[in-house]
């Protein structure tokens, strides 16, 4: 029965990390969006290089057109916009739409042409046809846009761009200057759906530096201790449950360790741009599980009277670098500013870690008190004996 027990813990533990690596992948996927109940499809779709936005849209090659719609996260009192240069492939002079609202709530989109990092409040005529009047809507913090526009020059590849800035309809603030806002340009192709600009390898690279260091320090070490605190109370387990407790700890170290590296580089990359707190705990982060990988070529046998102090340092560190983790993670979060879908899907995975941690922390209790139980009445039963 504890071989079979241990075994389905196992099981379990292997459908977990299985769940959570695919989650992780496909949360931020643009082609899972839906709109208005449905009610709105799209052919294609474009994750955004920066600001958490995402571009859908269908082409109309027998007339030159292409329907879209524009998400991006951003709060009640701010602002998005999207459009197409057709002059170059920066923000000056570009024809954009612009949602924001007014003092009750409203959402608008106005139709500029950009000057400056200050939108304009004054709509003017953009530099190619909108046959459909643009509508925009506001739900859990991300805007909505929708329009229908002629491709300028009946070309379907254009230098697109997208912005996002503070202020209500009746006074637009303007953008930041830095980081992100200067690089939020592409040049896309609406038929193909390829798109190429300096942001997107960049993209992929922050993408990578966020799943690596979500499995290995959100998922690959939690669930070593987990297996190291629960698995070990299963005599069948021994020493099973040590060699799984060291191949997650050293897999979630090797790939903590890759993503921590990509996070300096493109942290040296951004110029003008620092995360303070979140480069300062991946620093910590990375010195307390260093520490734990050398802790492992001092870990004195199991009768030295060291051994104690071995654990609470084990232990202490360990757990200190899981919290942290957590806490660095959903900051990464903020700053890269995926599709909400990746947020809540570390949620998920961080309560479905508690959970099994609670039932199995449970469990363990239960099986420590009837060991304890079982061994007094033994003594006492021997005293007894012996008495008598």
């Amino acid at each position: 029965m504890a071989r079979q027990g241990h075994t389905a813990w196992l099981f379990i533990a292997g459908l977990l990390l299985a769940s959570s690596i695919a989650s992780a992948q496909t949360s931020g996927d643009c082609g899972s969006a839906s709109f208005q109940n449905g009610a709105r499809t799209f052919q294609r779709c474009n994750t955004m290089a920066v600001l958490g936005a995402s571009l859908h849209w269908t082409y109309h090659a027998e007339n030159g057109t292409a329907d879209i719609a524009f998400r991006a996260p951003q709060t009640s009192s701010g602002w998005v916009a999207w459009g197409i240069n057709t002059q170059g492939s920066g923000m000056p002079g570009s024809s954009v739409f612009i949602a924001s609202q007014d003092g009750a709530g409203a959402v608008s989109v106005t139709q500029t042409v950009l000057e400056s990092t200050s939108p304009s409040l004054n709509p003017s005529t953009l530099r190619f046809r909108v046959p459909v009047a643009p509508s925009a809507e506001y739900a859990n913090g991300v805007y909505t846009m929708f329009a229908t526009i002629e491709l300028p020059s009946n070309s379907t590849t254009q230098n697109t761009v997208w912005q996002a800035g503070s202020g209500n309809t009746a006074s637009l603030g303007a953008h930041p200057t830095s980081g992100a806002n200067l690089q939020s340009v592409q040049r896309l192709d609406f038929l193909s759906g390829q798109s190429t600009g300096a942001s997107n390898s960049r993209l992929r690279r922050r993408n990578l530096h966020g799943i690596l260091n979500a499995v290995s320090w959100g998922i690959l070490i939690p669930l070593g201790a987990m297996i190291a605190r629960y698995l070990r109370m299963f005599e069948a387990a021994d020493p099973a449950w040590f060699y799984l407790h060291i191949t997650c700890q050293l897999s979630g170290y090797i790939l903590g360790v890759a993503g921590w590296g990509l996070g300096l580089k493109l942290g040296s990359e951004s110029k003008g741009t620092t995360y303070d707190d979140h480069r300062n705990i991946g620093i910590a982060i990375f010195c307390l599980a260093t520490l734990q990988v050398f802790a492992l070529l001092l870990r004195p046998d199991k009768k030295n009277k060291y051994r104690v102090y071995w654990n609470a340092y084990h232990h202490s560190v360990g757990y200190s670098a899981i919290i942290l983790s957590a806490v660095n993670i959903f900051k990464g979060l903020n700053i890269l500013k995926p599709a909400s879908g990746w947020k809540r899907s570390y949620i998920a995975i961080l309560a479905t870690l508690g959970g099994v941690a609670l039932l199995l922390e449970a469990i363990t209790w239960v099986i420590v008190i009837r060991r304890k139980k079982s061994n007094k009445s033994q003594y006492g039963g021997a005293n007894g004996n012996g008495r008598a």
